[in-house]
C-alpha cells in the first residue's frame, strides 16, 4: 500500500508504509525524528496486530507539538478502526474533537479520518462540529 504523508517542507511524498516491530516502534518514539513520527501512526494503524498498542501509540503521537504528526495520529486511529474495528471511544473521542477544533492547518485530514472512523466504528463523532465548519 502506498501512502501520502507530509514532510517538513510540506511536500507530498508517496512511500510504502513500513511494517515495524515493537522494538522499532519504541526506537522511533524515543528518537523523536519528525519525519519518522509522521508515518509511525499510519504504520501501526495499518499493520500492528495489537489494536490497543496501536491506539496507545497514536494517542501518544496526538500530543506531539507538530501539527502534522498530530493529524496523522488521528488518521492512524482511522486506520485502526478500518483494519481492527476497535477503538476506545472514551479515550480517542476527546483527542479527535480537540484536533478538529484546534488543528486548523490539517483540518481536512482530520475530517477525512473522522468520516472513516464514523463509518467503521458506526459512531457519530463530530457531527455537530462538522456542521458548524461547513
Amino acid at each position: 500500500m502506498e501512502i501520502l504523508y507530509m514532510e517538513e517542507e510540506m511536500e507530498r511524498v508517496y512511500k510504502p508504509l513500513d511494517i515495524l516491530t515493537d522494538d522499532e516502534i519504541k526506537k522511533i518514539l524515543e528518537n523523536g525524528i519528525v519525519e519518522e513520527l509522521l508515518t509511525l501512526s499510519l504504520s501501526v494503524g495499518q499493520y500492528n496486530k495489537k489494536w490497543k498498542y496501536a491506539q496507545d501509540v497514536c494517542v501518544k503521537l496526538a500530543e506531539h507539538e507538530d501539527s502534522a504528526v498530530r493529524a496523522n495520529a488521528v488518521l492512524g486511529l482511522a486506520y485502526i478502526a478500518r483494519t481492527k474495528g476497535k477503538l476506545e471511544k472514551h479515550i480517542v473521542k476527546p483527542i479527535i474533537l480537540r484536533e478538529l477544533s484546534e488543528n486548523v492547518e490539517f483540518r481536512w485530514r482530520i475530517i477525512d479520518a473522522i468520516e472513516d472512523i464514523n463509518v467503521f466504528m458506526k459512531w457519530n463523532l463530530g457531527k455537530n462540529a462538522l456542521k458548524h465548519l461547513e
